[in-house]
């Protein structure tokens, strides 16, 4: 099946992010009181969204509606200020799209991170004329692991989904791509294990992204 597009997870697969994330996190979690976590457990606490991290970090005895949308807002603030300390892309990933472009693939971003912040993610990081399409979180979309987003992103690309490549890091990510009808692609230099993406049927599981432009092209 010849490859004409592929959509990409931000966060653990195209930029390391984790440590500006971590930062912002613990400063909202103190900000209340509340103790911090380790770097290592936040691979597990991010990929499903600002609402989810938070329920998944503040404590137990603190997750009513009214203290999640408080902490929401103050990480969203200090993240705000703190975003791009740290976060870089991963090596290899420039060249990766310099050479997906050149091949002429349609490429796009699909996050379960604040619309907002994917943006100025992709728009820090990469040129202007990298990705077709940018989207993250949007209240009217549902998040990943829906295949909504998906979907929408190659409807705007007009390429069916079978022709698709869904490339990310976690099993949110596999099973986004898997119910969209695109061929997934798990990468083991983000946030998660081997182990996740052969059980949530990642279609290839690689360790770098020059594997990405082998697949493609000799796919195209």
């Amino acid at each position: 099946m010849a490859i004409r597009g592929i959509i990409f997870d931000l966060d653990g697969t195209l930029l390391d992010t984790l440590d500006d994330l971590v930062n912002a996190a613990n400063a909202t979690l103190a900000h209340y009181g509340f103790p911090g976590h380790a770097a290592a457990a936040y691979r597990y606490f991010v990929g499903d969204g600002l609402m989810t991290l938070m329920e998944r970090i503040v404590p137990a005895s603190n997750r009513s509606p009214l203290e999640i949308t408080a902490c929401m807002e103050t990480f969203l603030q200090i993240y705000g200020k703190s975003w791009d300390l740290q976060s870089r892309p991963y090596p290899g990933i420039m060249e990766m799209l310099q050479q997906l472009q050149a091949a002429g693939l349609k490429l796009g971003v699909l996050s379960n991170k604040p619309h907002s912040f994917t943006q100025l993610c992709v728009n820090r990081f990469f040129s202007e004329d990298t990705f077709d399409f940018v989207y993250g979180h949007r209240e009217l979309v549902p998040k990943k692991p829906d295949p909504a987003g998906a979907l929408e992103i190659a409807a705007l690309m007009e390429i069916p989904p079978e022709h698709i490549l869904y490339v990310g890091d976690t099993a949110t990510d596999m099973q986004t791509g898997n119910k969209a009808g695109m061929f997934t692609i798990g990468v083991l230099w983000g946030f998660r294990e081997r182990m996740e993406l052969a059980e949530n049927k990642a279609g290839k599981i690689i360790s770098h992204p020059s594997e990405i432009v082998n697949h493609a092209i000799n796919k195209c």
